[in-house]
């Protein structure tokens, strides 16, 4: 593993967030994997449930709510653990959208009528915990 390299370290979380924020799960999934697996992190956790989010989203692209349901309850328990914010996001905004997400998946019978505007957008604040 990695420690330094911070630049590359900040590309792969904000080329992650480009992604998701594009709906490109599947490529957010994999910056957050090589940043994870790739990189000593303090808040190894947190990226952790970061990717398990953009998989949760991108098994539900694939018609798999199950996966999709898997996904959510596993990075809602990673995520969770760094409230309010942390590298500049609203944790719990994102928890918010994790649960409705949740609701949502369980409320329809068909994956594919997935409200898709529950999708947390993954903005950076000032907010740096």
């Amino acid at each position: 593993m990695n420690t330094d390299n911070q630049d590359i370290k900040d590309i792969l979380f904000l080329k992650g967030l480009k992604s998701f924020n594009e709906s490109d799960f599947y490529d957010a999934h994999e910056y957050w994997e090589e940043l994870w697996s790739d990189y000593i992190l303090s808040d190894r956790k947190f990226i952790q449930g970061l990717i398990q989010l953009a998989v949760a989203y991108f098994h539900i692209t694939n018609i798999n709510k199950r996966g999709a349901l898997s996904m959510f309850n596993k990075c809602q328990l990673k995520i969770e653990m760094f409230k309010p914010f942390t590298r500049g996001l609203d944790v719990n905004y994102i928890l918010n959208s994790i649960r409705l997400s949740i609701n949502n998946l369980n409320d329809i019978e068909d994956v594919r009528d997935f409200d898709w505007s529950l999708i947390p957008r993954l903005e950076l604040s000032d907010e740096r915990a």
